[in-house]
């Protein structure tokens, strides 16, 4: 397995538009963030961490990008940042909750303390920010993308019991608030991404640790038998974004590989 960044085609689709991408430092969000910028896109990028998230943004010397630090999951960091893109870009015109983390504990030692973490990560970041950005997005009748799981429908063996409830929750949000939203003119849709390999993922540790284990399952569980790329999932991110996608709302796209069985 090798790890490393596409070159991306600059058609500039995506330029004159203004683009919120929360936990962006790394991963899936970052090259989400980092394909609509190549696009043309002014990019707010968004992390917790903001050393890591100015050391991000320092690597793009071209395009328009801005780093903004806070905690998606705490409601008034997520109308600050909201804020300061709209002070810096002047309008929002899609958002991409990419916030979230599979780590948690075992099936079985669930704490109140772990449910609330957790979903404060994986289904409170997304709610706090669309919340945060609805109006700005009715002006620019704009997109919102959330980033999901298969574990959000699917029974992953072994996936933490907190993190699979919290992103079947993220799911049922995108599928129940489309209706409100569709009437201010604003698309929301979720992707559903399997096992994606990336720089510090949890597939990195996996194929250093016994990579004939993670070859196996591959092959036993994914149709194509293969490990996804952050790009399989910012690509479906740029389409559902776009105006392509124009009549796509209240779905989540699953990108897995073939591995989902229901």
């Amino acid at each position: 397995m090798i790890l490393g960044r596409r070159d991306y085609k600059l058609h500039h689709q995506f330029k004159g538009k203004s683009v919120l991408v929360t936990g962006s430092s790394r991963g899936i969000g970052r090259t989400i963030a980092e394909a609509f910028l190549s696009q043309g896109a002014e990019v707010a990028f968004n992390a917790r961490n903001a050393n890591e998230l100015k050391r991000v943004c320092a690597a793009h010397t071209e395009g328009n990008s801005i780093a903004l630090d806070g905690d998606m999951s705490q409601p008034d960091h997520a109308c600050s940042v909201v804020e300061r893109v709209l002070a810096a870009f002047g309008k929002l015109d899609i958002l991409v909750c990419n916030v979230g983390s599979g780590r948690s504990v075992p099936p079985g030692t669930e704490t109140h303390d772990e449910w609330v973490r957790v979903f404060g990560l994986n289904l409170w970041s997304a709610t706090n920010v669309v919340e945060a950005s609805r109006q700005a997005l009715k002006k620019s009748n704009g997109a919102i993308v959330c980033i999901s799981s298969i574990c959000g429908s699917e029974l992953v063996p072994g996936a933490p019991v907190t993190y699979s409830a919290a992103k079947s929750a993220l799911n049922a949000y995108v599928r129940g608030i489309a209706r409100p939203l569709g009437r201010d003119g604003v698309r929301i849709n979720a992707i559903a991404p399997g096992n994606i390999l990336f720089e510090g993922s949890v597939w990195q540790r996996k194929l250093t640790e016994d990579a004939a284990a993670v070859e196996e399952m591959l092959t036993r569980d994914v149709a194509l038998a293969k490990l996804g790329s952050t790009e399989d999932i910012s690509n479906l991110a740029l389409w559902l974004s776009s105006p392509a996608s124009s009549f796509c709302t209240g779905s989540v796209f699953v990108v897995d590989g073939g591995q989902s069985r229901s």
